[in-house]
């Protein structure tokens, strides 16, 4: 595993803009991690304590439906981050996730940047805002692929 340095995090699209003083701390919680196809990266409802940049390969989001067993509710590629449930308590997993293809990512410690939150509120803050807007994001399309689902449009 190599390090990760505030310069590779700065190219990170969830984490471009942020001061380079926050990069510098969060590049201290954070490793280059290769996870293989078929592994089970999140265990819904078990501890959340890290969050990943995916760099290459595709990762499936899950939820378990009674009756249905586990369904893929999204799928992530390069760019995307992965995990907020780091971030609010109970500090446990939502959703679980599957590696759909061989994955390269940026792994972060949750509980160590929890730590650096609190010592540095500017730093909670602006995570918490980039978290934020990501929940939002995803729950609109979510939203959105429910109205679809409900209401296909015709096809010429």
């Amino acid at each position: 595993m190599s390090s990760i340095t505030a310069a590779d995090l700065a190219r990170e699209p969830f984490l471009r803009g942020m001061r380079s003083a926050d990069l510098a701390r969060l590049a201290t919680t954070a490793r280059a991690v290769e996870i293989p196809a078929g592994r089970r990266i999140i265990a819904e409802a078990e501890p959340a304590e890290r969050f990943w940049l995916i760099r290459e390969g595709t990762v499936a989001l899950d939820l378990r439906v009674p009756e249905r067993g586990t369904v893929v509710v999204d799928t992530f590629g390069p760019g995307a981050a992965l995990g907020w449930s780091w971030l609010f308590r109970p500090y446990r997993w939502r959703f679980g996730a599957t590696a759909l293809e061989d994955v390269r990512a940026v792994e972060f410690d949750g509980r160590l940047i929890r730590t650096l939150c609190a010592v540095d509120p500017a730093l909670g803050y602006e995570l918490t805002r980039r978290f934020t807007e990501l929940v939002v994001d995803r729950l609109q399309a979510a939203q959105l692929r429910l109205l679809e689902s409900a209401h296909p449009v015709p096809q010429p």
